[in-house]
């Protein structure tokens, strides 16, 4: 089913696409920049998101083929539209050594397994602790914000060599995490003899 876009999206996009030439970025290199400075208002993404088109291109089958996919809080499955998640943070205890964000991704883990798509925006020790269980993820949006830990957890995501959409600064959060994935969603599914043009 094709979405229909808000005639202020479709102005906003124009506006963005008028100060930001995203032409030379692959298609859904492409869609997940231009979502994101769209989420953030903020051009300065389109330099420091990090991203692998082939990789973007395996999540989005995995995506579309029905893949869950997992949230570290609330915010961030609230933004994400047409499509169920899983977040665990309700169900999560902290305990020495261990917050509740990141028992939250070890729940969420016993329930999805491997192959799901998780979108970290909120805490970096989340972030940590996903790559601490080796999930053998779909796709890793690492997009938590923060000036503690929120760097170092998405150049850890960058070293673990699982593929991922990340950040190289600070910057991050809930809405950027949940337009990663959106940007994935809303991209059309070619049909099954072609690539994504």
């Amino acid at each position: 089913m094709n979405r229909v876009v808000h005639p202020i999206e479709q102005e906003s996009y124009r506006r963005l696409r008028a100060r930001l030439d995203t032409s030379h970025f692959p298609p859904l290199t492409r869609a997940v920049v231009e979502r994101v400075v769209h989420s953030a208002a903020d051009l300065e993404y389109a330099s420091d998101l990090v991203m692998d088109e082939g990789e973007l291109v395996a999540a989005h089958a995995a995506l579309h083929a029905g893949a869950p996919v997992v949230t570290d809080v609330e915010m961030v499955a609230a933004g994400i539209t047409r499509r169920e998640t899983v977040c665990r943070l309700a169900d999560a205890k902290s305990s020495a050594g261990l917050t509740r964000s990141a028992h939250a991704v070890r729940l969420a883990y016993e329930e999805v397994g491997p192959g799901a798509l998780w979108v970290i925006g909120c805490a970096p020790t989340a972030l940590e602790e996903l790559l601490a269980l080796d999930v053998s993820p779909a796709l890793v949006v690492g997009l938590p914000v923060g000036f503690v830990g929120a760097a170092e957890s998405k150049a850890a995501l960058r070293e673990s060599g699982l593929p991922a959409v990340s950040n190289v600064s600070e910057k991050g959060g809930s809405a950027v995490a949940a337009a990663a994935l959106n940007a994935l969603l809303y991209h059309p599914v070619p049909p099954a003899s072609e690539e994504i043009l």
